[in-house]
């Protein structure tokens, strides 16, 4: 037991060195020139933009705020109305006012002599809902609710769009439409897709799945053989044999951006919309995912191929030119989508997502 006990105390400067947040001097010569002493939260804010006014890689914010990445998979919650301070000397920000504790509101202070009498203090707690959030949360709620990616035959045998009333061949907003293989007792909410374009990893050829093209909601208004129900959103044309799905819900506040603990090399293999370059806010597919180590909260940074060109005869290629930050929301098996957060130049299609 002695040798045990012994072995802990040995360890625990070891921990607490290892639980430590990244170098502080590092944190300090990353504050920005022209950052503010303090900033007043208001609705809108999300952490990386309140970060970014402070330091100039606010994907660090988690290191800044003292969060343990490895206990802590939520952010810290702040709220419209709190005051951010920066601590210049340290690196730091906090929430409160100037020499207080967090416990202790200014007005239940108060100094009688040399003694200091502490008041109790009624606390509200703001509810969740009021959260600022990570990123943007109206940047990718759309696509927290949307499977997106489908394995390959997934949608083979999910239930089915037969037809419509008097014979229409084409359905949308508030059309009644009839489907086959619905289960009862999965709820009346679906929502309609058809395959779209297959991902195939650039490097490998091999097939990654399946875009899901989503098309509208559904809500069942009678189950049965042949269950009928009414098409309560349409953002395409919907057809018979369009398949129906469940829908998938995922929180929006709830992502710690952070840089990967393992070297993550993808490619930018679609641009939502079918185009062909991006900008800010746009949303991209990456052709690596739960398997090769990618979580939702992971940041990647952006690289550019570098260019080959000709001197004296000679070609040489240019080493590859970093242009941008990538948010990873969405995580599935072989795939993930990431929100591009900052950027100089336009996401290409095949350009690098790496661990920063």
């Amino acid at each position: 037991m002695r040798k045990i006990i012994s072995l802990i105390c040995f360890l625990l400067p070891v921990l607490a060195f290892a639980a430590e947040p990244e170098n502080r001097s590092d944190i300090r010569l990353d504050i920005r020139s022209d950052a503010p002493d303090r900033h007043i939260v208001v609705k809108g804010d999300t952490l990386w933009d309140i970060s970014g006014k402070f330091f100039k890689d606010p994907w660090k914010w988690p290191h800044i705020w003292g969060l343990n990445k490895d206990i802590i998979k939520d952010p810290h919650w702040i709220y419209p109305g709190d005051v951010i301070f920066l601590d210049r000397s340290s690196g730091t920000l906090r929430i409160g006012q100037p020499g207080t504790s967090d416990m202790v509101a200014p007005s239940s202070v108060s100094d009688t002599g040399n003694n200091v009498k502490l008041s109790p203090k009624v606390r509200e707690n703001p509810s969740p809902h009021d959260a600022i959030p990570s990123i943007p949360a109206s940047a990718i709620a759309p696509f927290l609710t949307q499977p997106l990616v489908i394995e390959a035959g997934q949608l083979k045998d999910a239930p089915a769009l037969i037809g419509a009333r008097e014979g229409r061949v084409v359905l949308g907003n508030d059309d009644t439409g009839f489907a086959k293989g619905l289960p009862s007792d999965k709820g009346d909410q679906w929502q309609i897709y058809r395959p779209g374009k297959t991902f195939v990893d650039p490097d490998t050829n091999e097939v990654l799945g399946i875009e899901a093209i989503y098309l509208g909601n559904a809500q069942v208004t009678h189950f049965a053989d042949i269950s009928t129900l009414a098409i309560t959103h349409a953002v395409q044309e919907i057809y018979a044999g369009d398949r129906l799905v469940l829908p998938s819900v995922e929180a929006v506040n709830t992502y710690l951006p952070r840089a990967p603990e393992s070297n993550i090399s993808a490619r930018v293999i679609s641009i939502y919309g079918g185009v062909s370059q991006g900008g800010q806010n746009s949303v991209i597919t990456l052709n690596k995912g739960a398997r090769d180590g990618l979580e939702s909260g992971h940041v990647l940074a952006l690289y550019h191929k570098g260019e080959v060109v000709k001197n004296e005869g000679k070609q040489y290629t240019l080493p590859d030119e970093r242009y941008g930050l990538v948010f990873v929301f969405r995580v599935f098996n072989k795939v993930s989508y990431a929100l591009v957060m900052q950027i100089r130049l336009p996401v290409q299609l095949l350009d690098r997502a790496n661990t920063p």
